[in-house]
C-alpha cells in the first residue's frame, strides 16, 4: 500500500484515523491485556506534545526515552514527532552486570547526541538521575495527561526524525540519523514488498524498541497504516520464549521478526506445545547474519503442526543504516536456498552453484531483491571495482533512504560512503539478482588462503550437546608469525564433562568446516559479550580472550 506523506506526524494521524485498528499490550498474564486503538493513542500523545513543548521541546530537539516496552513509552515516541522533536529511544541490555553499567552507558549517549530533554520510566528514574552538565530529566508521569495547548510545528520532510543506535556488535555504538522522508520511504517499500494490508494483517512483536526492527519495522510501520499490533516486552519473551508462538496464535498474528536464536528457541518450544493455530502466518522475518537455513527449516517443520505454512519464512537483510529494510523476498515463497562450492567462495570467492548434500558446500539463504527507492551492487572492498554475479565482495546500497551518516562522527561517516553508496560491512554477492550474504567483512577468519566465516564455526559447535546454541563465539588470532590465522572458539556450557565437550566441538567443526580450532574456551552461561539487542560482540570477546580476561569453566 502506498505511504506518500513523508512527515511521521502527518502519518500517525492518517493512521489513527484510518480504520479502528489497535495496539494490544501483552505480557506474562493473558488477563491483564490492555488493548489501545491508535486513534485513542494518538490522542494522548497530542496531550503529551503539548507537555513537551511548554518544556522546550520543538523542531530539532533531540529527546532520549528510558523504559521499558510500555504504553507510556510508545505515547511518548508518537508525542515527540509530534512537537516536532527526534526521537532517541536508548538501550536498555538483555542482561547488565550492574545499575553503573546501565548508567553509564546512558549517559554516555544522551551527552554524545545533544539531548535537550531525557525522559525516563519511574521505576528507572532513581537510577539514572541527572548531573551537572546533563540535560534536563523527566519521568513519563511528568509529561502525560496535561493541559499545555499544543501548536503543529511546521512540517519539514528532511527534519531528523530518529537517531537509531546501531548495534555494536563490531564497533562502538554510534547515532543513525535518519530523517522523516528516509523513514517514510523505507516504511512504503516495507509495506509494498511485504504486501501489507491494514484491514487483515497483524503484526507481533517483542524485538525491542531500542532497535530499529522493533522501532520502525514493526511500531512504526503499524502506528502510521493503522494496522493492528500486539506488542510485547522482549524480557517477556526470554522469561518464557514459548509466548512468542502462543501471542501469534491467540491474536491471529499474520507478521512477527525475530533473531536465528529466536526462531531456534521457538522451533523447541512448538514441538511441545499444543492447541495453537498458525494458519494465518505469513510472514516469519529472520533478518540475521546471514540466516540459518537449517534454523528456519527446523522452524518450519514444527510450526507445521500448528498449521504454519513452508511459504512463511521470509529470510531479508536489514540495517539502521536504511532505516531498518534493505532486501526482501516475494511473500510466501518461504526459505529459498543458494547452494555453492565452499572451497571456491572460501578461496576465490566465487559462489559456483553445486548440488546440495556434503561438506564440500555451502547452503546459503536468498534474502530477495531490494526494497523500493533503494538499489544494490556487490563492490571489491579493497578496489571499489563492481563486481559481476556471484562474485563475493562488500554490499553497496543507495536509494531513498540512506543515512546521511553517524550524529557527530565525520570520520566515521566519510568511511562508510563510496560516493553515494552505502559501504555495509557485509560480504555478499548477488543470483539471479538476488542478494546472499555470507557473513561481516571484518570477521572473516584467513586460515591457508580460506576466507573462513565465524558462523560456519559457531553453528557446527552449537550442535554439540554440552554447548548453549546460539551462544558460541569464532575468531582468528595471528597464527604465530605465520601468514594465516588460528580460529578460536568461545562457548557457553552448561556440561560437567568439560574436556568431553572441548573434543566434541572441535571434531564437529572439523567435520563440518574442514579445519581443526587452535583453541576452545568453555564458559559460564551469561559471559559471552553481546550488544543491546543481543548480537554477539566478536571483537570484544576476541579483546577478552587476548588479555585473558575470560573467566573460564
Amino acid at each position: 500500500m502506498p505511504i506518500p506523506v513523508p512527515c511521521l506526524a502527518a502519518r500517525v494521524a492518517e493512521g489513527a484515523a484510518r480504520r479502528d485498528g489497535s495496539i494490544t499490550f501483552v505480557g506474562s498474564d493473558p488477563a491483564l491485556a490492555v488493548r489501545v486503538p491508535w486513534a485513542e493513542l494518538h490522542a494522548d500523545a497530542l496531550a503529551m506534545a503539548g507537555t513537551l513543548q511548554a518544556r522546550g521541546v520543538g523542531p530539532g530537539a533531540h529527546v532520549a526515552l528510558l523504559g521499558p516496552t510500555s504504553r507510556p513509552l510508545v505515547t511518548a515516541i508518537q508525542a515527540t514527532w509530534l512537537a516536532g522533536g527526534t526521537v532517541m529511544v536508548l538501550p536498555l541490555p538483555m542482561r547488565i552486570g550492574s545499575i553503573e553499567e546501565l548508567v553509564a552507558q546512558t549517559r554516555a549517549r544522551i551527552r554524545g547526541v545533544d539531548a535537550a530533554l531525557v525522559l525516563v520510566d519511574a521505576d528507572l528514574a532513581p537510577f539514572v538521575s541527572p548531573e551537572p552538565g546533563d540535560p534536563p530529566f523527566s519521568t513519563f508521569g511528568d509529561v502525560t495527561g496535561g493541559h499545555h495547548p499544543f501548536a503543529v510545528p511546521e512540517a519539514d520532510p528532511d527534519r531528523l526524525a530518529i537517531l537509531q543506535f546501531t548495534s555494536g556488535a563490531t564497533a562502538d555504538p554510534k547515532g543513525v540519523m535518519l530523517t522523516h522522508r528516509q523513514v517514510v520511504a523505507n516504511l512504503a517499500g516495507v509495506a509494498e514488498s511485504a504486501r501489507l494490508d491494514p484491514d487483515s494483517d497483524v503484526t507481533m512483536s517483542w524485538l525491542p524498541l531500542y532497535h530499529d526492527m522493533g522501532l520502525i519495522g514493526l511500531l512504526t510501520l503499524s502506528m502510521i497504516t493503522g494496522t493492528d499490533l500486539v506488542q510485547a516486552s522482549p524480557l517477556d519473551f526470554l522469561a518464557a520464549p514459548a509466548r512468542w508462538m502462543e501471542w501469534m496464535s491467540h491474536y491471529g498474528g499474520t507478521a512477527t521478526a525475530g533473531p536465528n536464536f529466536a526462531y531456534a528457541v521457538a522451533a523447541r518450544r512448538l514441538v511441545a506445545q499444543s492447541g495453537l493455530d498458525l494458519s494465518r502466518v505469513r510472514i516469519a522475518l529472520n533478518g540475521a547474519e546471514p540466516v540459518h537455513a537449517e534454523t528456519v527449516s527446523d522452524f518450519l517443520a514444527a510450526g507445521a503442526l500448528h498449521g504454519l505454512a513452508p511459504g512463511a519464512a521470509f529470510p531479508a537483510f536489514g540495517m539502521a543504516e536504511v532505516a531498518i529494510a534493505g532486501t526482501f523476498p516475494e511473500p510466501g515463497r518461504g526459505l529459498c536456498l543458494d547452494v555453492v562450492d565452499r572451497r571456491a567462495l572460501e578461496h576465490d570467492r566465487v559462489a559456483e552453484p553445486r548440488s546440495p548434500g556434503g561438506a564440500e558446500v555451502r547452503a546459503m539463504a536468498r534474502l530477495g531483491r531490494p526494497v523500493s527507492g533503494l538499489e544494490m551492487r556487490i563492490c571489491d572492498a579493497a578496489t571499489g571495482d563492481v563486481l559481476a554475479e556471484r562474485q563475493a565482495g562488500e554490499l553497496q546500497l543507495r536509494g531513498t533512504s540512506v543515512t546521511s551518516g553517524y550524529y557527530r562522527h565525520p570520520q566515521a561517516t566519510a568511511d562508510a560512503f563510496d560516493g553515494d553508496w552505502l559501504r555495509t560491512g557485509d560480504l555478499g554477492y548477488t543470483a539471479d539478482g538476488e542478494l546472499v550474504v555470507c557473513g561481516r567483512i571484518k570477521d572473516v577468519i584467513i586460515v591457508a588462503g580460506r576466507n573462513v566465516f565465524p558462523e560456519d564455526v559457531e553453528h557446527a559447535a552449537s550442535g554439540v550437546a554440552g554447548v548453549r546454541a546460539g551462544n558460541v563465539i569464532a575468531f582468528g588470532i595471528d597464527g604465530g608469525g605465520r601468514a594465516t590465522e588460528e580460529v578460536v572458539v568461545v562457548a557457553e556450557s552448561r556440561g560437567d564433562d568439560h574436556a568431553a565437550v572441548r573434543r566434541a566441538v572441535a571434531a564437529r567443526i572439523l567435520d563440518t568446516v574442514g579445519l581443526p580450532p587452535g583453541d576452545i574456551v568453555l564458559v559460564q552461561p551469561g559471559t559471552l559479550p553481546k550488544t543491546s539487542s543481543g548480537k554477539l560482540q566478536r571483537a570484544l570477546c576476541r579483546r577478552r580472550y587476548l588479555d585473558a580476561a575470560l573467566q573460564t569453566v
